[in-house]
């Protein structure tokens, strides 16, 4: 059987590409987006009730996901990536149909302009991701406190330690103080769980890494146990 689905908005993101996305919503809690939903979803009475609930459940598209080949068995990042599971044993993108997901935090409903936006925090999805569904997260229902979590029991542990160098920390100083503190516990966040492919965790041999985060590029540097921020710069054209 085969079936079509209409995108009933898009996601806008923090993070720009896929490298430095945390591997499960909730891991950092800054992690802002906002849904933009596509007429008609974008009325009022399709979100009715909606504001009484503190989270949801996105279903949405893997869109940058390679789908081009069959993937039975994934490497989970959370055992190193030398260890292959079937795919419906994980979470991976890589997925029979490229059907994401997450549970985020609905932060906000705003209509504006004739439209409706959603503001979102705790997300892993990639900006412009496009969403096919929302339903409210429902605590009864949904937590199972007696659920076995497999081979990942446990949240992630922050495996490196977050630094500044002294031009970002120069940098951060002339944001104004909201911004600047929403910058610092977002880069500490993301930073601190190692988005790094697991595999350089033994293999050591690159350093320097970087991502676009929002409107700036990320650069960071590894030493140890300790995660660098080097360079914290616009990426808009024409930015300073």
């Amino acid at each position: 059987m085969e079936f079509s689905y209409q995108a009933i908005g898009i996601l806008h993101s923090c993070f720009k590409e896929k490298f430095g996305i945390p591997r499960q919503a909730g891991l950092v809690p800054d992690a802002r987006g906002t849904l933009e939903l596509y007429p008609p979803f974008n009325r009022r009475e399709y979100l009715e009730g909606l504001e009484g609930f503190s989270h949801l459940w996105l279903q949405y598209v893997f869109h940058a996901a390679s789908m081009g080949q069959d993937k039975s068995t994934v490497r989970p990042p959370r055992l190193g990536g030398n260890r292959r599971l079937g795919v419906f044993g994980t979470r991976s993108n890589f997925r029979p149909n490229p059907i994401g997901l997450s549970l985020v935090r609905l932060e906000g409903i705003a209509y504006e302009n004739g439209g409706v936006r959603l503001d979102l925090a705790g997300i892993d999805m990639l900006d412009r991701t496009p969403v096919l569904d929302i339903k409210p997260y429902i605590p009864y229902a949904d937590c199972r406190p007696e659920a076995v979590g497999g081979f990942a029991p446990h949240p992630p542990k922050a495996v490196l330690q977050v630094r500044f160098a002294y031009r970002v920390r120069a940098t951060l100083q002339g944001m104004p103080p909201l911004v600047r503190r929403q910058w610092a516990r977002l880069l500490v966040q993301v930073l601190r769980l190692d988005p790094r492919p697991a595999y350089y965790g033994t293999q050591g041999k690159k350093r320097d890494f970087g991502f676009q985060l929002l409107d700036r590029n990320v650069r960071w540097r590894v030493a140890g146990a300790t995660a660098t921020v080097t360079r914290l710069e616009d990426s808009r054209p024409g930015g300073p």
